[in-house]
């Protein structure tokens, strides 16, 4: 493993135990058969996947000084049932696949994890028809749901208000992330794949076969590099002499995982009229300390049509604690990951999760964390409908050997491991 040493010249760990000096010169032989860039959870799964390859040689490109540090640490956690991304859309594809494929590999992984389900309430008719939406929907796709009367609701979780309705989705659960990511990396690892770690990339040269170069060469950044900004999300480096440039390795493919920076190197692979822009959805997240009321089971408002996100909706970790949200607030930096303390964002807060969970202590509510999705539309919609946008997936045409993913927010962390597979399906199939 690569630590958080800069430079791209290190022992690595090969079957033969030899050292590789990662230089620009030209070489025979790419350095790796697959260098991902990004190392969260869908990145770690990808590189997982195709470490597992016969012949394959793989290395994780992570910008940070450990993996998994930004949007797949600061989500609710949340193993989603696919509910809620329409017919015909790779989210809902590769979230039903992918959740039976995280539970197995939990349980497999001894990974910290709870199929505790969660029911999405609904307070007007409004909201009702909203539910009745879900239901038909899940029951069209084969994934489990069903209604709560009144007597069952009162029964089970007396603190919950359900005044119109109520939908339990029982395939739902919780995940330790954390724990989960760090199995993805040591299975990565372990299968002898190479992670590069504190290596933002500046700068990506697709293979030129008419120059004679069949590989992709892959740039970090130095320590002296300023970080990535909103108007300038590559890493601003200081003038260097190719011949003299340890810091780029080489690789037969390249596959584009890098979350929040995911537009950023495509811009750096594909011509300006296949630039994406970046839009970034921050949630807050917040605390609730005290014993009472806790219910057992995750606990959703009706979905809002048109809305980013789903809510602020009642979590569990798995200590069991309670927590909130998260809310939604559109911002112009990945990098803005203070809690919002806006009073009038608050006090919107409190009044849907009062409205779901009457009897709480709203004075023992507290700011807690924040993560940002990332979204390719101002605006854009995590559920089915108007503004929604699908996890963009593809094999880059013009460009050998690209496999390019943006927007991957939620249900990514539930995906995962099914988005791994569909990454190797498009490669080796």
């Amino acid at each position: 493993m690569f630590a958080t040493s800069r430079a791209w010249t290190a022992l690595i760990r090969h079957p033969a135990a030899t050292t590789r000096n990662f230089t620009s010169s030209v070489q025979r032989k790419a350095d790796f058969t697959h260098a991902v860039i990004g190392g969260g959870a869908i990145g770690l799964a990808i590189a997982r996947r195709l470490q597992q390859v016969e012949g394959a040689q793989v290395v994780l490109i992570e910008k940070h000084g450990m993996v998994g540090s930004e949007t797949s640490s600061r989500n609710s956690e949340v193993i989603h049932a696919g509910l809620y991304y329409g017919h015909d859309t790779l989210k809902t594809k590769l979230c039903v696949q992918g959740k039976q494929m995280m539970y197995d590999y939990c349980q497999r992984r001894n990974v910290p994890h709870m199929n505790c389900g969660k029911w999405i309430v609904a307070q007007t008719d409004d909201q009702l028809h909203a539910l009745t939406g879900v239901h038909d929907f899940a029951k069209e796709i084969d994934v489990p749901i069903r209604w709560i009367g009144p007597e069952e609701a009162q029964r089970r979780e007396p603190d919950v208000r359900c005044q119109a309705g109520a939908l339990e989705s029982p395939s739902t659960g919780i995940v330790d992330s954390h724990t989960f990511m760090q199995a993805l990396h040591a299975d990565f690892e372990e299968a002898g794949g190479d992670t590069a770690l504190a290596s933002p990339v500046t700068r990506i040269e697709p293979p030129t076969p008419d120059a004679g170069t069949s590989d992709w060469r892959i740039w970090t950044a130095p320590p002296t590099s300023t970080p990535p900004t909103p108007s300038s999300p590559t890493p601003a480096t200081p003038p260097h002499n190719d011949d003299d440039d340890n810091s780029v390795v080489t690789a037969s493919t390249v596959i584009n995982s890098a979350g929040l920076y995911a537009c950023a190197i495509n811009n750096m692979i594909l011509p300006a009229s296949r630039h994406r822009k970046p839009y970034y959805a921050k949630g807050t997240y917040y605390s609730y300390p005290k014993s009472t009321p806790k219910p057992s089971t995750l606990i959703y408002p009706a979905p809002v049509p048109g809305h980013a996100g789903l809510g602020t909706h009642l979590t569990l970790d798995m200590a069991g604690r309670v927590r909130f949200g998260p809310d939604v607030e559109w911002v112009t930096s990945p990098t803005d990951l203070a809690p919002s303390g806006d009073s009038q964002r608050f006090a919107a807060a409190l009044q849907d999760i009062q409205s779901y969970l009457p009897g709480i202590d709203v004075e023992a509510v507290a700011l807690d964390y924040a993560g940002i999705r990332p979204k390719l539309a101002p605006q854009g919609s995590v559920t089915s409908g108007k503004g929604f946008n699908d996890f963009y997936i593809v094999k880059e045409e013009g460009v050998p050997g690209f496999v390019n993913l943006l927007g991957m927010e939620s249900p990514g962390l539930t995906s995962s491991l099914a988005v791994a597979e569909r990454v190797w399906e498009m490669l080796y199939r």
